[in-house]
């Protein structure tokens, strides 16, 4: 999975040309949807998904969000679905409204108003399960994913995620808490909607959370510029090829720094070489 995480100062030189725009604020938004849409046709073929970092659109004001709709245009026409990394998460109501703006729609005095139609995206679980619920709920009305965070790649996840939670740690809490809302959401294969976010960065954990969790979808972030590595995700696979989603980002976008050359020729052997090492967990 292509992590799209754009930074403003840090774009391919070609994505500059051509940034129309009356305003700073548009003509940057329109670089970094160039960015990404060069990254999307480099990496795309060795990928299954995007995964946009909403962050780092929302903080461009209006012409980022329509640069963020750009690019899930753009990959849609590549083939590839759409994963909206937010980590939403909130008291029940406002959690039903994010479940509305990610993937389902707002009924409006003047008609059915389409949300951003993302085919996943990532929430938070630490308001409880009343909170969980709309998320969830809105993900299976729109045939969707759900991701709850459940042991992160950043190091400082250590500081709650480890803490003990009734005899055990928090991150197998909150293991429980999303294979107890998946359970009534298995397709064929046997795998939920409802995902778990695991750092590829913890290896040695996977194998327990996969036993607590036998039929999540893992995200895998961290691969690369956090220091995981692809070869170490074997449990993360056990049930099923598709139980695992490789997420990476700078390692493919900011590839030609180490490998040198061509921004979108670099991105792209990255790509490949972590496509070929997850087909070998």
């Amino acid at each position: 999975m292509l992590g799209l995480d754009p930074d403003p100062a840090r774009l391919w030189p070609s994505a500059l040309h051509g940034a129309d725009g009356d305003t700073p604020a548009q003509r940057t938004a329109a670089a970094v949807a160039a960015h990404c849409r060069l990254a999307i046709d480099a990496a795309g073929p060795a990928c299954v998904a995007v995964k946009p970092q909403l962050a780092c659109f929302e903080r461009l004001g209006s012409a980022g969000w329509k640069a963020l709709e750009d690019v899930r245009d753009h990959a849609r026409a590549a083939g590839l679905l759409v994963l909206a990394d937010g980590k939403r998460g909130d008291v029940p109501v406002t959690a039903r409204a994010y479940g509305q703006a990610l993937v389902g729609s707002t009924a409006g005095p003047f008609g059915e108003i389409p949300g951003f139609g993302a085919d996943a995206f990532t929430a938070n679980p630490l308001l409880g399960g009343d909170a969980i619920e709309p998320l969830v709920d809105a993900a299976a009305a729109a045939a969707a994913g759900c991701f709850l965070l459940v042991n992160t790649s950043n190091p400082g996840a250590a500081d709650l995620q480890d803490l003990d939670a009734g005899g055990r740690p928090l991150h197998e809490r909150l293991a429980q808490i999303a294979d107890v809302f998946g359970a009534d959401h298995r397709g064929d294969c046997g795998l939920s909607l409802v995902g778990a976010v695991c750092g590829a960065t913890r290896p040695e954990r996977l194998e327990r959370l996969r036993a607590l969790m036998p039929h999540a979808i893992f995200l895998l972030p961290g691969v690369g510029a956090q220091g995981g590595s692809a070869d170490a995700l074997g449990p993360a696979f056990a049930p099923h090829p598709a139980a695992g989603l490789v997420a990476s980002s700078r390692s493919i976008v900011d590839a030609h720094a180490q490998r040198g050359g061509d921004p979108a020729a670099a991105a792209a052997a990255a790509a490949e070489d972590l496509r070929a090492l997850a087909w070998r967990v």
